[in-house]
């Protein structure tokens, strides 16, 4: 993260919905040369496990030749996300408002402080936010409510004052990103985004990626932003390929090749576009 922040690139922090997502991410960060994270939320942490994630994610390093980590995404509870770096996973996202929107900031960062000291057993870095981020990782029918969604945007001094209470390694910024897929494309305000980065030494990153015109990207990149995620994207390319490839080979019931010859590549090329505009190319360091 370092790394970045000095060379001005950002990981892209890949959401890994199944064996096929993974291969995609690999892909790309091999034909790339390009350092990536892949991420899993408690919806695939239940329906993976996370020592398999951390299995497969190793075992995809060493045949790809990658630089590759993990980042457990918005972890509901303190539990949860020391079952996360008990697991090894290098990026330990905090996120107890996710469960509970009415989480009081106590709460928030007393949950934050303890997640920040309980990762020193494995040198885990911690990101958290001082409140619920809104949207959901799908593809929405509605448009963006931005008088609504600026309600809950960072300022510089709520930023300045979370990080100094917690001790967090990444700050979630809010500046018009949102989770998930709109009709529209997302708007950030990257005068805001400059003003957090005067307020705070710690990293920036940014969720909700997908949907984000790449000039945004490029812009947040070059103001210091080092982690941008991305999932409804990446999603929306498998579904929509996966329907068209069933479509066009209604006799064929072995899914999985499908997937191999078609869905793979979509949503690789969906991974790589995003290396592109995060200037992550040409990046990875391998040991």
């Amino acid at each position: 993260m370092a790394q970045a922040r000095a060379e001005k690139w950002a990981f892209g922090a890949f959401n890994l919905d199944d064996q096929a997502t993974l291969k995609a991410v690999a892909r790309a960060a091999q034909k790339l040369n390009a350092p990536v994270l892949v991420e899993v939320s408690q919806g695939e942490v239940d329906d993976i496990g996370l020592w398999n994630v951390r299995d497969m994610v190793d075992n995809y390093k060493k045949e790809y030749g990658i630089e590759i980590y993990v980042n457990l995404d918005h972890s509901p509870s303190v539990a949860a996300a020391k079952d996360g770096i008990e697991a090894g996973f290098e990026f330990i996202h905090i996120d107890v408002s996710q469960a509970n929107h009415d989480a009081s900031d106590e709460e928030i960062v007393a949950a934050t402080k303890e997640i920040v000291q309980y990762a020193k057993l494995t040198g885990a870095m911690v990101e958290s936010e001082p409140h619920y981020f809104g949207g959901s990782s799908n593809v929405h029918a509605e448009g963006i409510n931005y008088d609504e969604i600026k309600k809950t945007f960072s300022t510089p001094e709520g930023a300045h004052n979370f990080v100094a209470a917690t001790g967090i390694d990444t700050f979630a910024a809010a500046i018009g990103n949102l989770h998930g897929k709109y009709p529209v494309p997302k708007v950030l305000d990257l005068e805001l985004l400059q003003q957090l980065r005067n307020a705070i030494d710690c990293n920036i990153s940014l969720h909700g990626g997908s949907g984000t015109p790449g000039h945004y990207f490029r812009d947040a990149v070059a103001i210091g932003v080092t982690k941008v995620n991305i999932n409804s994207d990446m999603r929306y390319a498998y579904r929509t390929t996966l329907e068209k490839a069933l479509a066009d080979s209604p006799d064929e019931y072995g899914t999985a090749k499908l997937i191999g010859k078609d869905v793979v590549n979509a949503v690789q090329a969906v991974v790589e576009s995003k290396l592109v505009d995060f200037n992550s190319a040409g990046k990875a360091v391998i040991h």
